[in-house]
């Protein structure tokens, strides 16, 4: 007997609330297809996971490096004497050491080892690095495992020449270089003076070479024992010394007389030499007492300034020994 509903087909489902949206859904689709380096199954996938650990691994490095190279950073003038020998000699004359730098491979060397018992003897630090990294801070310069860093070269003044030169019996003297630019003559008139009892040495502020490693190393540790004045103006300098009783002394080719016959060598005096290529500069010349000259070859212009020096200091040195022993007599 018909009941008046409706009956529902077996097996089939009317809608439902809620589920309009699904069929919608499905009709949108899953969007675009990732990048094959964004699918984790996907080789590329591992490429870029590798290639992103490199990176880190390279920028960790870089950091690394820049970390050591900023301890390794030498302070604003101070410089590096690289060299088996040339840090030896340095060491020995008493030469300020602040760091000593060594590849591992050099410690059994038996230059090194007195460098490195002088090192820690100062209190200064022994430094292990790289030969790559000890190219690097020499500039490619033949190192042979070590470098020793040295702070800047402390000047005196020209009373502390005077001072000098007061403590002993012998008359003073002084080497002024003119317009002298290059270290390597530096180092050779330091080592000269050494040699032959200078004084010290006096140099301009401007238009000069200064104490630095090349001068050092030339020098073969006389830069130790020679001091150096540095004055702002050198002829107001030579006028000082000449009322301190200093005859001063230039040297040049047209010279008014011969060094080797010189009359004033027993006397306190200042030898002053000028650059190889000008020489004496107007003022210093006027200011000398004497000009000298050395007797060369007619084919040679004129002499380096650091021979020219060694030569001069050589025959002052000569005619002193010479008045002293007719002294004596």
């Amino acid at each position: 007997m018909a009941d008046n509903r409706t009956r529902r087909p077996k097996g089939k489902k009317g809608a439902t609330v809620g589920t309009g949206g699904h069929n919608r859904r499905r009709l949108e689709g899953k969007g675009p297809t990732p990048k094959a380096e964004e699918r984790t199954y996907h080789p590329a996938y591992k490429r870029k996971k590798e290639s992103e650990a490199r990176q880190r691994i390279a920028e960790q490095r870089t950091h690394q490096v820049s970390h050591v190279r900023a301890a390794l950073r030498l302070e604003e003038g101070h410089e590096l004497i690289a060299g088996r020998n040339p840090v030896l000699e340095a060491v020995r004359s008493g030469i300020p050491l602040t760091r000593v730098f060594m590849v591992g491979s050099a410690v059994s060397d038996d230059r090194i080892g007195e460098v490195v018992r002088t090192a820690t003897a100062l209190g200064a630090p022994l430094i292990e690095v790289s030969r790559t990294e000890l190219d690097r801070m020499t500039d490619d310069a033949v190192h042979q495992g070590v470098a020793i860093e040295v702070p800047p070269y402390v000047y005196k003044d020209l009373e502390d020449l005077l001072e000098r030169a007061s403590r002993h019996d012998r008359p003073g003297l002084i080497v002024a270089l003119d317009s002298v630019t290059d270290p390597h003559n530096l180092g050779a008139v330091l080592r000269s003076a050494s040699a032959f009892q200078a004084d010290g040495i006096l140099i301009p502020e401007r238009r000069s070479a200064g104490v630095n490693v090349t001068a050092w190393k030339v020098s073969a540790g006389a830069a130790a024992r020679v001091p150096v004045a540095r004055e702002t103006n050198l002829v107001r300098s030579l006028e000082a010394l000449k009322k301190a009783g200093y005859f001063v002394v230039g040297l040049d080719g047209g010279g008014d007389t011969q060094i080797d016959e010189l009359k004033l060598a027993d006397m306190p005096l200042v030898l002053v030499t000028g650059s190889e290529g000008k020489g004496l500069a107007r003022l210093t010349r006027e200011t000398c007492d004497v000009i000298a000259s050395i007797p060369i070859a007619t084919e040679l212009e004129s002499l380096n300034a650091a021979v020219a020096t060694g030569i001069a200091l050589y025959q002052i040195d000569r005619l002193r020994s010479a008045a002293e022993a007719n002294a004596s007599n």
